[in-house]
């Protein structure tokens, strides 16, 4: 069942009206934002004359907060592409509308609450890259969609879903509850999706890149790691490389997900705080619930584990090595890859030996094919699941580089590459593949560490280089800012929007609000005594007194002023980073 393409929405003062643009449709879905009744009517004239009323794409969801309800609808959307003749979109703006008509309800102290709230639910809804589809299901890939029923295929798009997917799940709900909503309900899934008309040897094909962000145990980057109790890991994404040729269609997936055992790494002011397994908890049982699952949906796992074999990183890939060993799971190959001993000195090229390992997995996992008759020519048996420490970087490297050789074999058994033509030696082809992956990457790295990816100018051009060496420097520089003074806010957003946390309208009232903050003294005090201190230090420098030594005294004392007040904020790093507030649960270690 199609979602409508468009809509008007209706404003009045006790009402919104929601009414479809297509011709034939005579209903209205009606919104009482008194008593907040959602019902559908058959459309009998009863708009007014003086209601607002404003061209809308969709509905994003109803999300509750301290004022009440709010209304989130998506006002402009961007064209990506087709897939299957079907049209894939990108959000690009909403609006957020109050049931309430005033404010004058809630307490000073509450309309601040509300405010932050607002505030969280706007920097989700302006992340780059929702996408949706009012035709087509854009949360499962091309095999598990032709290995549905017809039955399967009449349900509504929010029914038919892969739940992991949708980013707006929990705020369609009160929709979702009636059935006969259902061209209504608009699931959305975030994470990146380009689509590209090109071409090779004169003949037309679309390249298309699908990533799809997990919503279970979603967050940012040093807030969210391992897995959880249920299986789920941090920063989970299922990317798909689909080809489309002359009615026929190829995909492969790739998937990548956080180190699955119980860790943690919470920032504490610290350039790289440092990993910390939690040995109190039995990490067979997350171990086995993630690829119980994994298993369950994709087939066969590789694990491919690019983290680094000395220093901090070390006792990670000692723990999953043994985890996996203790396991004696059949179905899960694990290969293990010292990413940068192994291309330090920009020895890029040595990455062939990792896919040299990867290569018999990869002809029996093969790809997923779909003839023009409707027939499956060949399916996917397996995935290649890779991580590094934050599964960007790195893994975008190995991930585009498995999806190009898998690429050419689907290019040459399509025709469109002779044998023994290679994918670099079509230069226009070849600088769409690594741009769409490089973009891939970035988005992305934004969505989960806050800036771009490191080593896309590998990505993009296929080598390592010293703008590159100076761009990651930079981007790693904001990443600190943004993992230890934005994330916890960001976080918070994350949990609001997803519904692991619940706003309680008594929210400041006659509950207690998680936003209030009480501040030890230290988180004051401190960075005021080193301003000073780094002030005066500056002052005695620059400023010359008559009598030499005070001067060297003065400079003296207010440097070691300095380091020992910098040094007491390090040794308390964690109480001046940007903690989550909404749900503790997120910052202990599971």
């Amino acid at each position: 069942m199609a979602v409508h393409d468009s809509l008007r929405l209706h404003i009045t003062s006790d009402k919104f009206i929601i009414e479809p643009t297509k011709a034939g449709a005579n209903e209205l879905l009606v919104i009482d934002r008194v008593s907040q009744e959602i019902t559908l009517q058959v459309n009998q004239g009863q708009i007014p004359a003086a209601a607002i009323t404003k061209l809308i794409y969709g509905v994003v969801g109803i999300i509750r907060l301290v004022a009440g309800p709010y209304l989130i609808v998506m006002t402009k959307r961007e064209k990506v592409g087709e897939i299957n003749g079907h049209t894939i979109w990108q959000l690009t703006d909403t609006e957020t509308h109050s049931y309430k008509r005033t404010m004058l309800h809630l307490t000073e102290q509450q309309a601040s609450y509300n405010r932050s709230y607002l505030s969280m639910v706007e920097l989700i809804l302006k992340t780059d890259a929702f996408y949706f589809s009012n035709t087509f299901d854009l949360t499962h890939s091309l095999q598990r969609l032709q290995n549905t029923s017809s039955d399967f295929s009449s349900l509504a798009l929010h029914e038919r879903a892969d739940q992991r997917f949708v980013w707006n799940g929990h705020i369609l709900r009160e929709l979702a509850q009636q059935p006969e909503l259902g061209q209504y309900c608009l699931p959305m899934v975030h994470g990146f999706i380009s689509i590209n008309s090109t071409s090779i040897n004169n003949k037309n094909f679309d390249y298309i890149l699908i990533s799809r962000r997990c919503i279970y145990r979603a967050g940012t980057r040093f807030y969210v790691r391992g897995v959880d109790t249920e299986g789920q890991v941090a920063n989970f994404v299922e990317t798909e490389q689909i080809v489309q040729y002359d009615g026929i269609r190829c995909s492969f997936v790739q998937t990548r997900g956080s180190i699955p055992l119980f860790w943690s790494q919470k920032p504490n002011l610290k350039r790289m705080p440092l990993p910390v397994i939690n040995s109190a908890i039995n990490h067979m049982d997350g171990f086995q619930r993630h690829f119980d699952d994994q298993i369950y949906n994709y087939g066969k796992q590789v694990l491919i584990n690019l983290v680094n074999q000395k220093g901090y990183e070390l006792q990670m890939e000692q723990a999953f090595a043994q985890t996996v060993v203790n396991s004696q799971n059949s179905n899960i190959r694990y290969e293990s890859f010292d990413f940068h001993k192994e291309c330090s000195k920009m020895r890029w090229d040595r990455l062939s030996i990792l896919t040299d390992k990867l290569a018999e997995e990869r002809g029996q996992f093969g790809y997923f094919m779909h003839g023009k008759d409707g027939s499956v020519l060949s399916s996917q048996q397996g995935v290649f699941r890779t991580n590094c420490m934050d599964c960007l970087d790195r893994t975008n490297v190995v991930q585009s580089l498995l999806a190009k050789d898998n690429l050419l074999d689907q290019l040459q058994r399509l025709g469109i590459l002779a044998q023994g033509e290679r994918i670099p030696e079509k230069c226009q082809f070849d600088s769409v593949f690594k741009n769409v992956w490089a973009d891939n990457a970035d988005t992305l790295s934004k969505q989960y560490a806050g800036t771009g990816a490191l080593k896309t100018d590998f990505t993009r051009t296929g080598k390592r280089t010293t703008m590159g060496l100076m761009m990651d420097g930079w981007n790693s520089a904001i990443r600190y800012f943004r993992n230890n003074f934005q994330d916890g806010f960001r976080q918070d957003a994350i949990d609001l929007f997803l519904g692991n946390y619940q706003v309680e309208e008594t929210e400041g009232l006659t509950t207690a609000s998680p936003l209030t903050v009480e501040r030890d003294w230290k988180f004051y005090a401190i960075p005021v005594i080193f301003l000073v201190a780094m002030a005066m230090f500056v002052i005695s420098i620059l400023l010359p007194d008559e009598h030499f030594s005070e001067q060297v005294m003065y400079v003296f004392f207010w440097g070691a002023a300095s380091v020992i007040a910098l040094t007491v904020m390090f040794a308390f790093g964690s109480e001046y980073v940007d903690q989550p507030k909404l749900t503790q649960a997120k910052t202990k270690m599971e």
